[in-house]
Order: C-alpha cells, then structure tokens, then sequence
C-alpha cells in the first residue's frame, strides 16, 4: 500500500485549529473540516453525515452539527443534488485573499 501526502496550508494548523478547537470549543468541525479537506484532495467530496461521522469517529449528530458550524464559518460550501442524495463538500479558504487585479484600464 503506497502512503498518500495532503498538502495543508500553515494558516489550518497555525491558526484555524486553535479557533475552532480552543475559542470555539468546537474540535469535532475542525475534525470534520480535516476530513473534507483531505477528501477533496482525493477528488471525492460527496459523503452522507453517516459516511463522514465513521471517517471522523463521531455520532452523525456531532458531524451535522460541525457541518453547520462549518458553513457557518464560511469554511465549506455544500450542495445537494436531491433531498435523498449525499451531500457534495468543497473545502474553502477564505484566508487567502484574492490578488488585487493589476491590468490597466
């Protein structure tokens, strides 16, 4: 079995853990946001809160309510094909700031 490698920006370790764990007293989003993130980076993004609540150890409960935290936060986006289909996660990172357009006009 060949080990996988994510790439993590500094800001999630440095920064957001410490918010969501320590300020928020939130540790289960910050558990559910590594597992989106690292899920995203594999191209599979689409989980029912069953589905991530084995992957991160927690009761659905506690994930349905870091997901809300999440969104919330303004941290993942989520979208749902149909009221029965798994939800799709997208990572976001509002952090980083979009570049200032320098074109002339």
């Amino acid at each position: 079995m060949t080990a996988q490698s994510y790439v993590v920006d500094r800001y999630v370790l440095d920064t957001l853990m410490a918010d969501l764990v320590g300020h928020d007293h939130r540790p289960s989003s910050f558990l559910v946001y590594m597992a989106i993130l690292a899920a995203h980076a594999d191209g599979r993004a689409s989980f029912s809160h069953a589905e991530l609540a084995e992957r991160t150890g927690q009761s659905r409960r506690t994930v349905q309510s870091a997901v809300e935290n999440l969104k919330r936060r303004g941290l993942i986006d989520v979208s749902r094909q149909g009221p029965t289909e798994a939800a799709t996660y997208v990572p976001l990172s509002p952090w980083r700031k979009p570049r200032p357009s320098t074109g002339s006009g």
